[in-house]
């Protein structure tokens, strides 16, 4: 499957617009970043999250950079056949990160189906 990165990003941010504004409203501290592949050896990687989740953040959580969620745009468009399926993968993978952002561990999301 072929995409531009330009289209790419623009449904990174339809799935976005997609995340009740209640949820949005409570990120914190967290940049989304698209990136062309992910890490060496993480071929197969969707999307990772980098960070402090707001559950594990205490009284001494300050001066820290923003977390970091990305989506890799190479290896979703590998698995897709179609616009359709990129539209969908993105949109699991944007909400499967933003929950290891809330806490939500890969175990309890593939249970609710967003893994």
């Amino acid at each position: 499957m072929e995409m531009s990165r330009e289209r790419f990003e623009e449904l990174v941010g339809e799935a976005l617009d997609e995340v009740p504004e209640e949820l949005l409203g409570l990120m914190n501290n967290v940049v989304i970043l698209v990136e062309d592949d992910p890490p060496p050896g993480e071929s197969d990687l969707l999307g990772l999250y980098e960070g402090h989740a707001l559950t594990e953040r205490g009284w001494d959580y300050s001066g820290v950079l923003p977390d970091r969620i990305f989506i890799y745009r190479r290896p979703i468009l590998r698995i897709c056949d179609n616009d359709e399926d990129v539209i969908d993968e993105v949109a699991v993978t944007v909400v499967h990160e933003i929950a290891h952002h809330f806490g939500i561990d890969d175990a309890r999301l593939h249970a609710l189906g967003w893994g």
